[in-house]
């Protein structure tokens, strides 16, 4: 699924810097604690939801400039030709993927909508809108929450336990998969196979689109292309059914 294009994983062999574990290990938390702060923080309309989705993507960031310095933004290239396509075709493929398992889920195990939207066109244009641009800024977050984990566990498992380069691209992409998952137990009513399926596999596919390109604006890409257009459909749905 790699490119052959001279790119590869930063910090995960000491290049372009060293991140030593425990920085890791700290930068993990403020994964955690981003999510966490998304979670809980108290918000009761799209307005007020830009304040823990901007902590959300603030936290992680933060700690991980500081451990880094500039090389934090060999995680942000400028994207080519190549990207905004791939952009789209994992956005494609995401769709197709997760539709196909969450009819299999559905059938077996039953599902629970996601209720983000819900509501969302009494509030006016004001929370339309703040709901576009928070979650924007969430799912920017979100990559965060799942790439820097990724990172930060290729590079434990290749320099610590002294995996090969491909064991611990592996296991680093199945680990970030379920965690996210995991986070999204509660916004699935506690659907596990929602969760780890359904939008396991889409983190899967996601990670995919990093892992191909090493740029978080490719996932990201094809995360909000993902995202937006279910909302989007939501809504229209909703405004006709009005």
């Amino acid at each position: 699924m790699e490119r052959n294009d001279g790119r590869d994983f930063p910090f995960y062999d000491g290049a372009p810097i060293d991140v030593a574990g425990w920085k890791w290990a700290l930068i993990i938390l403020a994964c955690v604690a981003g999510i966490g702060t998304l979670m809980f923080y108290p918000s009761h309309n799209d307005l007020q939801a830009l304040v823990p989705r901007i902590l959300f993507l603030a936290i992680p960031l933060t700690v991980f400039i500081g451990f880094t310095g500039k090389y934090w933004k060999t995680l942000f290239k400028k994207p080519s030709a190549m990207d905004y396509l791939s952009m789209l075709g994992f956005w494609i493929l995401n769709f197709a993927v997760s539709a196909a398992v969450g009819v299999i889920v559905m059938t077996v195990f039953g599902a629970n909508a996601n209720p983000s939207t819900n509501g969302l066109l009494e509030g006016g244009p004001v929370q339309i809108i703040a709901f576009y641009v928070g979650t924007g800024i969430q799912l920017l977050g979100e990559e965060m929450f799942t790439i820097l984990p990724f990172l930060g566990i290729m590079y434990l498992l290749y320099t610590k336990a002294k995996l090969s380069r491909n064991t611990s691209v592996i296991l680093a992409w199945l680990i970030t998969a379920v965690a996210f998952g995991a986070v999204h137990l509660p916004t699935y009513g506690w659907n596990f196979a929602q969760a780890f399926l359904v939008i396991g596999v889409a983190r899967l596919i996601l990670t995919l689109a990093f892992m191909r390109s090493k740029n978080i604006l490719v996932s990201y890409g094809a995360h909000v292309l993902n995202d937006w257009v279910i909302f989007t459909f939501a809504l229209v749905g909703a405004a006709a059914a009005a």
